[in-house]
């Protein structure tokens, strides 16, 4: 059970205490891969509308019926693309909101007005711009295709041309672009409804109702809010506004939380009991036990992100995006109010309005309310959120029709590279500052979430490097776990590249699967007690598989401790309190697992290599406005 396991790599740890396992880093990992198989779709189905129209729109033509009962549910492919398979896009968006919420960086409640101010400011100056040039013509009702950025292709975007550790910045993206989608889908539901049918809604409403009930009793059988979500999709289609709504909201419902000690706990038990008695039943006792420690919002992101990213949105651009683009609509588009207003919209309104909102609301509230961020990395954020592509479709497939609709989608194809561009041209520029003036365009001044609850204090903790260094890295651990024991020699490496830089170890002895971790954590506290911490650290950190008492005396004489003091100290528990201090101090921060890194105070998600390490410490340093001192240098890092 804690064996390591090569295949896993450097982000593994200890299986009991598990880590949230859907950090922001995962969550953009998928996005931006997602976002090169839509760029090809997006070719493909360009390529495609202008070799053989009649076979494309043939194709996303054909009607496809579900019959219930005496209730048929009959549509073309192209709707059950946009409006039944992008369900889960939605979902997959409602998600990531609901759990940057309830866990991630808005968290702190402060911190959501102001993205949620620039994102709205983003959305209102397009739309303002798009009804000024397309004022007095029928044109003016495809107003909301210009609010929405597309959250992949925006991340991707940012991937390739941003900053390379700046999390800070693609989470301030994140947070404008899906509050841009929750609107953008409130108006997709109320502004532009086909054929409305109060009783249909009325039925989502109920349903909706019983979903709250569902899950106000405790039910956590996925089954159950698939039938009712499925129930109420059917329910909002009829109704004439888009179902996709329905996987918003149902993701919004979904709870995030890290997995509990106790939780852990159980599930360690129930698997206990499995591998001592390997039997179906245990079998499903253990499984049920596992997926209960993980939240309903976990869970369903691991399930249904990939798909999203890599299946339904690359069908909804391969669906929707191709156009015949010949002479004809290029002559058109030159002239064509649609197609200006798309790109002023998007290339001109949604920077301005991001950040005009955000200088805007910092003056108001005399800088209590500050962009988590510098200010040219926001100019980046309003460029990069330019790149509308799949709301925009979705929204302009709804709004307009015909030659409006090809002008539009061509706008907004114009606008997608566009944004790209301007986007690179931005953070290109930032490269060319000095690093200081380079470190505040990007970074502001703006103050981190602290995770890390107890603060590090040199007079208690064990510490390891300069004792006042700018970045500090904490580490809790656990002498028996072998995770642990991969990320130490990482950890000497950092130290050697680093000069300034220190590092601290906190006990957190997993006493239900290392038997012999709270020995080993109690044995360091005795050498501690006589100046060679670290020794011991080092050696039991080396020989993990021989943590009996007779090989922990045998490395207090190693290190030339006095042995009837290390004896007297180890027999009257003189260690318990000092370890127990750390294991509070890990649930205060909610650590659940080892080995779990914190620098500066910041949760490390993620892979431990030296790389990963690195380009944390780093972002650390770049955050303190300050540059890492090296012990050497390797040109090839």
């Amino acid at each position: 059970m804690t064996s390591a396991d090569p295949q896993r790599g450097w982000s593994a740890r200890t299986a009991w205490a598990g880590r949230l396992n859907a950090p922001l880093r995962s969550f953009l990992r998928t996005e931006t891969g997602g976002a090169r198989v839509v760029l090809v779709a997006a070719v493909v189905g360009l390529l495609w509308a202008n070799v053989h129209e009649s076979s494309y729109e043939s194709l996303w033509s054909t009607s496809l019926s579900v019959q219930l009962s005496d209730w048929p549910v009959s549509h073309d492919l192209r709707y059950w693309i946009n409006s039944g398979l992008m369900t889960f896009f939605f979902l997959v968006a409602g998600l990531e909101l609901r759990r940057e919420f309830d866990i991630g960086e808005l968290r702190e409640r402060r911190r959501l007005a102001l993205p949620l101010l620039a994102g709205l400011g983003g959305m209102l100056l397009p739309v303002a711009i798009y009804l000024a040039i397309n004022a007095g013509q029928t044109s003016a009702g495809g107003w909301g295709a210009v609010m929405a950025t597309d959250t992949a292709l925006a991340l991707g975007a940012l991937a390739v041309f941003g900053p390379r550790f700046s999390n800070r910045l693609r989470s301030f993206l994140l947070t404008v672009s899906v509050i841009d989608d929750l609107v953008a889908i409130a108006v997709l539901a109320i502004a532009y409804p086909e054929h409305p049918s109060p009783t249909a809604l009325l039925a989502a409403a109920a349903i909706f109702g019983v979903v709250l009930l569902v899950r106000a009793s405790g039910v956590r059988f996925g089954p159950v809010y698939g039938l009712l979500g499925v129930a109420a999709w059917v329910a909002v289609s009829e109704s004439g506004v888009d179902p996709v709504v329905v996987g918003l909201v149902m993701g919004l419902l979904s709870f995030a939380y890290a997995p509990g000690r106790s939780e852990l706990q159980r599930a360690s038990d129930q698997f206990r009991l499995f591998r001592e008695q390997p039997t179906p039943q245990l079998a499903r006792s253990a499984r049920a036990g596992l997926a209960s420690a993980l939240s309903p919002n976990e869970r369903l992101q691991t399930l249904y992100h990939p798909w999203a990213s890599y299946v339904v949105v690359p069908l909804f651009a391969l669906a929707n995006v191709g156009i015949v683009i010949d002479g004809d609509l290029l002559a058109r588009a030159v002239t064509s109010p649609v197609t200006l207003g798309v790109v002023a919209a998007y290339l001109v309104g949604k920077p301005a309005g991001i950040a005009a909102t955000s200088w805007l609301v910092q003056r108001l509230t005399r800088n209590r309310l500050r962009p988590p961020v510098g200010w040219l990395a926001v100019a980046g954020v309003g460029t990069v959120s330019g790149v509308g592509f799949t709301v925009a479709l979705l929204i302009a497939t709804h709004a307009l029709s015909g030659e409006a609709l090809e002008e539009a989608k061509l706008g907004i194809l114009v606008a997608t590279i566009g944004a790209s561009v301007i986007t690179w041209l931005v953070f290109r520029s930032a490269a060319r500052l000095s690093p200081a003036r380079h470190a505040r365009a990007l970074l502001g001044v703006a103050e981190g979430i602290v995770d890390l609850m107890l603060p590090v204090d040199p007079e208690r903790d064990h510490v390891r490097g300069p004792r006042e260094a700018p970045v500090t890295v904490v580490e809790y651990g656990d002498f028996e776990c072998p995770y642990c024991g991969q990320a130490e020699p990482v950890v000497r490496e950092l130290l050697a590249d680093f000069a300034n830089v220190r590092y601290v170890w906190r006990h957190l002895p997993l006493t239900d699967v290392h038997p012999h971790a709270q020995l080993a954590a109690e044995a360091a506290e005795a050498a501690s007690e006589q100046g060679r911490f670290w020794e011991m650290h080092d050696l039991l950190l080396v020989h993990q598989d021989a943590l009996n008492p007779e090989d922990v005396l045998g490395y207090a004489e190693q290190i030339g401790l006095d042995l009837d003091r290390f004896r007297e100290h180890m027999v009257k528990f003189k260690g318990v309190d000092r370890v127990a201090e750390d294991v509070d101090s890990a649930d205060l921060s909610g650590v659940t697992g080892t080995p779990t890194f914190f620098i500066n105070g910041l949760r490390h998600h993620g892979a431990y290599d030296i790389a990963a390490l690195s380009a944390a410490v780093k972002s650390a340093f770049a955050s303190a406005k300050l540059r890492p001192e090296y012990h050497r240098r390797d040109p090839g890092r």
